[in-house]
């Protein structure tokens, strides 16, 4: 499964009621869900995503230090997954903050369930800021970006 028949499933939950979807292809599965308002939803008995253990916890909101950025100039995680900055840990990062990105330019890549998903820049702009460490794990919905179109 590729990441915009992903996306798509991501646009689905979130123009609809439904909170959770799983679709199986072959020997892939994705899980997409998200919490409504009231309480969570409890955790499915066996889990498809198993993520890698962690040194510590991650928190998964900004401190409330960190300036605020417009929602639509975000870019968010369309999928649960470990945050990589580069190709390969001896390469350099796809981008920087301050760098200017065309539409469909590699931004960093996710790793879920040993798939590496490149993500890509919607539309062209200027990275003001990358929110996310390198190897560190990112939830769906996460701000991993902040772009600001170019005029």
């Amino acid at each position: 499964m590729d990441i915009s028949q992903i996306r798509k499933l991501i646009r689905l939950i979130q123009s609809s009621d439904v909170t959770e979807i799983e679709v199986t292809q072959g020997d892939q599965t994705v899980r997409i869900s998200r919490q409504g308002s009231g309480a969570p939803a409890a955790a499915p008995a066996a889990a498809t995503y198993v993520p890698a253990p962690a040194a510590a916890p991650v928190a998964t909101e900004a401190p409330a230090t960190e300036p605020a950025h417009s929602e639509e100039h975000q870019v968010t995680s369309p999928m649960v997954g470990t945050f990589y900055a580069a190709p390969s840990p001896d390469a350099e990062p796809f981008v920087q903050a301050g760098q200017k990105v065309q539409k469909g330019e590699t931004l960093c890549i996710i790793e879920a369930m040993k798939m590496m998903n490149e993500i890509e820049a919607e539309y062209s702009g200027v990275v003001e800021a990358i929110l996310v460490e390198n190897a560190t794990p990112v939830e769906y919905g996460q701000p991993i970006f902040i772009i600001t179109p170019l005029a």
